[in-house]
């Protein structure tokens, strides 16, 4: 089923895109990772639907939203505060994946009142060297392409194995093919989030959160998603096997099952052993 058509809203000066996929019960408000899009989440949406609401929008500098301005977690964070109050959906679950679940628990951390339940996926807190490596050089990818395609070819000569994530946020200007993503844009914004968030995940305690790990993940050692499991309290941690950094798309149906058990473990008069692992 393709992605209902984006809904647009001036928040805090600028236009933001957001997905909303409609329907019954509560909202899970999904966050993308750099150079993502909310789209990403359609097939989680499919999957949840009758059981939440799912709204997914397309953060600052991506998607549809405006670029340029400042790219700082703050903002990103006041911005998603500002989109739920605008929408009067809190408190809601948030889901975030790499960059979005960073984002996740740091608006947990910063405004508990609109948390009710927290996932985050793929991120980790170590987000430096030698842990990872933050900040992925885009800076001479191409800003035009003559096709689609030509514009995966030159990515994957970049040393990117697999396109497929980034052409996510593809577009047919007038003048060729490129990024909806503006490169310095989110040059920038990984920059600002590199570094060590352990304070700030400790900080997000009180809504309780589940911690999704890809098996092979280049991001979220077993060692940190470990120690991020234990030094939390309410939080659960389970590993998807076979799936990479980008594990809603590596594994589309186990993913979508992680996150319902999830929420549905939070549901009044649920068996709170659900969801653990």
């Amino acid at each position: 089923m393709p992605p209902p058509t984006p809904h647009a809203l001036h928040l805090r000066g600028r236009r933001f895109s957001y997905l909303d996929f409609g329907g019954p019960g509560p909202t899970l408000l999904a966050l993308h990772g750099h150079f993502g899009r909310g789209a990403t989440f359609a097939p989680l949406a499919d999957a949840l639907a009758g059981r939440c609401r799912v709204l997914a929008p397309d953060l600052r500098g991506h998607g549809l939203s405006d670029n340029g301005g400042i790219f700082t977690p703050e903002e990103y964070v006041a911005d998603t505060a500002a989109l739920l109050h605008a929408l009067e959906l809190t408190p809601a679950a948030v889901l975030g994946h790499s960059m979005g679940g960073a984002l996740a628990f740091l608006l947990a951390e910063r405004h508990p009142e609109l948390v009710q339940a927290l996932i985050v996926a793929d991120m980790t807190v170590k987000n430096q060297p030698p842990e990872t490596q933050p900040i992925l050089d885009v800076t001479d990818w191409p800003r035009r392409a003559p096709s689609r395609e030509a514009l995966r070819e030159a990515v994957e000569a970049r040393s990117i194995p697999d396109a497929t994530y980034f052409l996510d946020s593809a577009h047919h200007f007038p003048d060729g093919w490129g990024f909806l993503f503006d490169q310095a844009d989110l040059m920038a914004s990984q920059a600002s989030l590199a570094g060590d968030l352990s304070a700030a995940w400790l900080r997000s305690a009180g809504p309780p959160a589940l911690l999704l790990r890809a098996e092979h993940s280049f991001l979220l050692t077993p060692a940190t998603a470990r120690w991020m499991a234990d030094a939390r309290p309410d939080t659960a941690l389970r590993e998807l096997p076979a799936c990479g950094h980008w594990l809603h798309t590596d594994d589309p149906a186990g993913f979508a099952e992680a996150v319902a058990d999830f929420l549905d473990s939070r549901q009044p008069g649920a068996d709170p052993r659900r969801g653990r692992r």
